[in-house]
């Protein structure tokens, strides 16, 4: 392993470690604020919201594919003829 690859997983060793040590300290603060506000404030039961109401699906009819006129054919345009 070479001298930079090595100061690179140093640096993102002590990255991994400082991450831990936030979500725990994180983690703590979660459990330790959260018995005081659950008993302070009284909870009501969730009212429950009236689902909404799909619509109908609604039956397609099948399309009749449209009638092609038929091509009409161009003359073919008569090239100059170039004289010798």
């Amino acid at each position: 392993m070479n001298k930079k690859h090595k100061l690179v997983s140093k640096k993102h060793r002590k990255n991994k470690e400082r991450l831990r040590e936030l979500k725990k300290e994180a983690l703590a603060k979660r459990k330790s604020t959260s018995p005081t506000a659950s008993s302070s404030a009284a909870k009501k039961p969730a009212a429950k919201k009236p689902a909404a109401k799909k619509p109908a699906a609604k039956k397609t009819t099948a399309k009749k594919p449209a009638a092609k006129k038929p091509a009409v054919k161009k003359p073919a345009a008569k090239k100059p003829v170039a004289k010798k």
